[in-house]
């Protein structure tokens, strides 16, 4: 496939990823990290699917100041000054109105793809498909565009998207927005999926630099207003704009406000990595149903269970023997052991909190 002009990417990898804990921590979080085994990072993963469509100088990655060295040496490739450094966070709406005031002072007329680093796709054709439908779609109308998945199970971690018939029947997977719902209930989730009319919510967007801008003009003017004619290349100038700017996500504040929003709805081997669970779907099991990764797993009576350990620079993986074990989280890495049934993963989050509060940072 050919790069296109006048476009650029937006990676979004300022986040730590709690749920991932232990192996995601403050000081190296899950974007950083080879979870799969297959040598390369997940935001090493996100750089290489959206060099296919725009080039390398068009790429730009929003992040915390303290990983700009880490984005350096997983993507070498990508310009320096195209490494925009956040002071601290203040969620994905400041992230992409940074980012979109970067792009605005060298290409007006950009279509942007904004993509979060720590996704997995597994489909990457299907991907870069899906992305030039939805450039077409907001190049030729005023649309802010969001990548929809279809729903595989009534999965109440993720948000839904409800959408309604097509505008263009020669284009019946590009479809208006109805309303946006943030991780349901399993009854309204399990409702959701039966219906038909709901996808899940990739958190991928597609817009043009106008519409987006027109956007946040409109559904944010105070960030909007934080950023015009600030000298985003001095970091004491984006601190005291970051520090004005309200914490909310783009999703609150102005997909599901905004009137003009489009779905376009596919099946492209997503995953979101949000939990272990997510990640154990992805990797191969045995016929018990134990998944692994950077380990040598043996297991006798054990069945239905993720265990993960730290890739070693040299020589085999460590040997992790289970008897008897059904249904847990094993997560082994040099500073923290996990042992959780996957049935309670959610209280990980809870754990890191209070790990933080009592132990301090070093260790989440």
């Amino acid at each position: 496939m050919s790069q296109l002009k006048h476009t650029y990417a937006v990676i979004m990898a300022g986040g730590v990823g709690s749920r991932f804990w232990p192996m995601s921590r403050t000081a190296e979080p899950k974007q950083f990290l080879d979870i799969l085994g297959i040598g390369r990072s997940l935001i090493r993963m996100t750089f290489d699917r959206l060099e296919q469509l725009v080039p390398a100088d068009c790429i730009l990655v929003v992040t915390n100041a303290r990983y700009k060295d880490q984005v350096q040496a997983h993507l070498p490739r990508i310009p320096e000054e195209n490494i925009l450094c956040e002071p601290f966070m203040r969620n994905t709406a400041p992230c992409i109105a940074y980012a979109n005031h970067v792009i605005a002072a060298r290409d007006p007329k950009a279509a942007i793809v904004v993509a979060p680093s720590d996704h997995l796709i597994l489909d990457e054709t299907g991907f870069l498909n899906v992305c030039r439908r939805a450039l077409d779609t907001t190049r030729n109308s005023q649309s802010l565009v969001t990548l929809g998945i279809q729903p595989t199970r009534p999965d109440t971690g993720y948000g839904y998207i409800q959408f309604e018939e097509p505008l263009d029947d020669d284009f019946p997977e590009v479809r208006p927005v109805k309303t946006f719902t943030e991780k349901p209930d399993v009854s309204t989730a399990e409702a959701f999926v039966a219906s038909g009319e709901f996808c899940w919510n990739s958190g991928i967007f597609v817009w043009s630099l106008d519409n987006i801008q027109t956007a946040f003009e409109q559904h944010l003017p105070d960030i909007q207003a934080e950023f015009e004619g600030v000298d985003l290349n001095d970091a004491q100038s984006v601190a005291s704009v970051y520090g004005n700017c309200e914490n909310i996500s783009i999703d609150y504040g102005i997909m599901e406000k905004a009137s003009n929003v489009q779905v376009v709805l596919c099946d492209i081997g997503w995953s979101d990595l949000g939990t272990w669970g997510s990640l154990k779907e992805k990797l191969e099991a045995d016929e018990a149903g134990n998944a692994s990764a950077h380990v040598r797993l043996r297991a006798v009576d054990a069945s239905n269970n993720l265990v993960v350990g730290t890739a070693p620079s040299t020589g085999k993986p460590k040997l992790v023997a289970l008897k008897d074990l059904n249904g847990y989280i094993v997560v082994d890495t040099p500073h923290a052991l996990l042992v959780c049934p996957a049935k309670d993963e959610q209280w990980i989050k809870e754990l890191v909190g209070d790990l933080k509060r009592d132990e301090g940072e070093p260790l989440v």
